[in-house]
């Protein structure tokens, strides 16, 4: 069952996170292959950064508080909170997968 990963933001860090998001761009691309789904969380004027949604394909908790750790987000103090939680697929890409 992939783990799904919720990070809120620090208040008013909006200038940090443009700062970091070339290397936690980078971050992720070098992870392409285990995301099932990646991007931020807006405010509800849906252009606001407010947090991280992404959905890592293992089952291992480990590894994706791992996968959170190495992240330069998290390496540069932007998040307030992190989530990590098991997701079931049940729709997937408009498909019923289960």
């Amino acid at each position: 069952m992939p783990l799904a990963i919720l990070a809120k933001d620090k208040p008013n860090s909006g200038a940090l996170r443009t700062e970091l998001r070339p290397r936690h761009l980078e971050h992720l691309g070098r992870h392409a292959a285990r995301l099932l789904a990646a991007g931020a969380v807006t405010a509800d004027d849906g252009a606001t950064p407010i947090g991280s949604l992404i959905i890592l394909d293992t089952e291992d908790r480990a590894e994706a508080e791992a996968f959170m750790a190495a992240d330069p987000f998290t390496q540069g103090g932007l998040f307030e909170t992190v989530t990590v939680m098991p997701w079931r697929k049940v729709f997937f890409a408009g498909e019923r997968v289960g």
